[in-house]
């Protein structure tokens, strides 16, 4: 009986911080990211859009990834996108200049910030897009489907920049293969 309660204390524990977190520990930016900690295939779990007209589209994607990939040990990475539509996929290829915690693409129309993730196998990006005009929010994790507390916390940190709920990936729509690869090749 002890050891239930000791649960009940610890869950109970959890709970309150979790719902005394305010806006600005929600949203905060890393610290220091590391370009190596990033390298490798991210899958797209949720994300939002502050244009409303844009919702409706982003929610017919099937999957999406992003892949970061460091030759050198410089500070410009190279991050490619994929994304299904409508059983095709769709590639992008973009080099990127990380410094702190924030990184922005060779055109210089997107900066993004890289912001706190509950789960260690995530990252969650607040892209600004032509200075403010819209902004995207996107978790990423290396699993397709994540945690409901790890859900939760992405859906207060939408609620706290007052943008429209989540799109949720479906975990069993199938990803879009490495682009040059023959199965890429097929669609």
């Amino acid at each position: 009986m002890f050891a239930v309660h000791v649960l009940l204390l610890f869950s109970l524990a959890h709970l309150s911080h979790s719902a005394l977190q305010t806006c600005g520990d929600l949203l905060r930016p890393l610290n220091q990211l590391h370009p190596r900690s990033l390298e490798g295939d991210w899958a797209l779990v949720a994300g939002t859009l502050s244009q409303l007209s844009l919702m409706e589209p982003f929610s017919q994607r099937e999957s999406a990834t992003a892949s970061f990939s460091n030759n050198t040990d410089s500070s410009t990475i190279t991050l490619k996108r994929s994304m299904r539509s409508k059983n095709n996929c769709y590639y992008q290829s973009y080099n990127i200049s990380l410094e702190g915690s924030s990184f922005t693409f060779d055109d210089g129309r997107v900066n993004a910030t890289f912001v706190h993730a509950s789960c260690p196998d995530c990252i969650l990006i607040s892209f600004n897009v032509e200075s403010g005009k819209r902004i995207h929010f996107y978790l990423f994790s290396r699993r397709r489907q994540l945690e409901e507390r790890e859900m939760e916390e992405f859906r207060r940190q939408v609620g706290c920049l007052k943008m429209p709920p989540p799109v949720v990936m479906d975990p069993a729509n199938e990803l879009c293969p490495e682009e040059g690869t023959s199965e890429a090749a097929v669609e």
